[in-house]
């Protein structure tokens, strides 16, 4: 049965002293490090540099008995709809197509994902509370409803704090489609703030933050440094710390990226054949899906990409034109991108320690509406998973007859959430005090109780 959290009355918001935007208290050292950094155009460090509060903060290690390593989110922003992908009914304008698996369907629209199902299994019941975009968004990357009071920290955020980072890539990468306070650290310290990069599918691609400005040496770099060396020992024989040499250890962190050649090949693109690129296709879903897999090959640990193409129109919020929409711009390039990253996890020996997430916010309505598109439907929708020790072929929870509600195995985000960590090697029970010491589950459910890993899936 599902654990209550115990309740607490009071909150508070954490308030900056020096009004900093990251709303973490600043002393001089911290305003010399931004002044240094910033001059080479590279804030690294903002988002790996330690502080006060993080001086508390260890690593969890990762359970011995985990499969998965990582995880790749493939974010259909917008709300899939489950009627024309996962769950196809017959007020679908879509034909069901047999897969790889013996009594498992998909919409025609995947013929290519139909291909791989053996690797992939779709839970058919999930239900949210949230309608709307905002919302939605917050609740399925958080576990929780948006609050005036509290930040909550995100999944990609939670899995970095708990299993650390692999390599000196950054921890948990993710493309900035909007709404980024959702996948945000929240609460928890700002060490596990996601690296953010621009959309994939640009022709001008490039991560600036991994890259010197023209004119700057890494001799002139470190030269840079060393001068900040001896402000930082002129401060520190005034202001003692123990915090000093963990957060030199951020700073440490940074410049290695910074200036390691592996760490910037991981993000070049230009490294793959022509055949791999082809593979996954070239629109921004197929970029960013081909990018994740390499920055998980590299050691990356939580990596989310955005699944829908700016260049040819707009996400997956099909309020008009639903069927045209999904047959001429959305489905196809998914489908070739989706089919390619799942062979190719499997070709290089990375599908059974890469947990493949694909979902949005929510669904879409079971009726078509006078502008021929499918509105919000968060009561019933699907999602698909696999890789990670979580296995393939297999469908959870059933819908009714038209799809709007669920008949059979509701499943929430907390207990999605409980299913992840559990392959991750992650205690799912546990909670973070967050403020006005009240704890939170990292598995947070319907009404704060404690999500359940969906057992089916092991």
């Amino acid at each position: 049965m599902p654990q209550p959290r115990p309740k607490q009355t009071t909150q508070q918001t954490i308030h900056c002293r020096s009004k900093h935007p990251c709303g973490v208290a600043c002393g001089r050292r911290d305003f010399l490090r931004v002044g240094a950094l910033s001059y080479l155009g590279i804030r690294l460090s903002d988002v790996l540099r330690s502080s006060p509060l993080m001086a508390s903060e260890n690593f969890s290690p990762v359970v011995p008995t985990a499969t998965a390593q990582s995880c790749i989110l493939v974010w259909l922003h917008g709300g899939q709809s489950h009627l024309d992908s996962w769950d196809v009914k017959g007020n679908s304008g879509f034909k069901p197509i047999a897969t790889n698996v013996s009594g498992i369907e998909v919409s025609e629209l995947q013929p290519r994902i139909a291909r791989h199902m053996d690797k992939l299994s779709v839970i058919r019941s999930m239900t949210s509370p949230c309608p709307d975009h905002p919302g939605g968004t917050y609740y399925a990357f958080t576990g929780h409803l948006p609050s005036t009071t509290t930040r909550f920290p995100s999944i990609g955020s939670i899995a970095l704090k708990e299993l650390g980072p692999r390599t000196n890539l950054p921890a948990y990468v993710t493309t900035g489609r909007g709404r980024m306070n959702c996948r945000s650290a929240g609460f928890i310290p700002p060490q596990y703030e996601p690296f953010v990069i621009p959309n994939p599918g640009a022709k001008d691609f490039q991560v600036t933050d991994l890259r010197l400005p023209e004119g700057i040496t890494t001799e002139v770099l470190n030269s840079r440094r060393s001068f900040l060396n001896v402000v930082d020992r002129q401060y520190r024989a005034t202001a003692r710390s123990a915090e000093f040499a963990k957060a030199d250890t951020y700073d440490d962190l940074a410049m290695k990226m910074i200036l390691s050649p592996a760490v910037l090949r991981a993000f070049d693109l230009s490294q793959e054949p022509s055949k791999i690129q082809d593979a996954y296709g070239p629109l921004r879903v197929g970029r960013g899906v081909l990018l994740a897999r390499r920055l998980i090959e590299a050691g990356c640990r939580f990596v989310t990409i955005d699944g829908y193409n700016s260049s040819i129109g707009g996400d997956w919020d099909t309020h008009f034109r639903n069927d045209s929409d999904l047959r001429n711009r959305l489905a196809p390039p998914l489908d070739q991108a989706l089919s390619a990253l799942m062979e190719d996890l499997e070709a290089r020996g990375l599908l059974a320690s890469t947990i493949v997430l694909v979902m949005g916010e929510f669904g879409r309505t079971p009726a078509i509406n006078p502008g021929a598109g499918r509105d919000h439907w968060p009561n019933c929708w699907s999602l698909a998973v696999g890789g990670g020790g979580i296995q393939g072929g297999r469908v959870v929870g059933k819908s009714d007859d038209q799809g709007a509600y669920v008949a059979d195995r509701p499943v929430t985000i907390g207990d999605l959430f409980a299913t992840l960590y559990k392959a991750l090697g992650i205690d799912w029970t546990k909670t973070y005090l967050g403020p006005g010491n009240r704890p939170v589950y990292i598995a947070n459910s319907r009404d704060d109780t404690l999500g359940q890993p969906v057992e089916e899936l092991f």
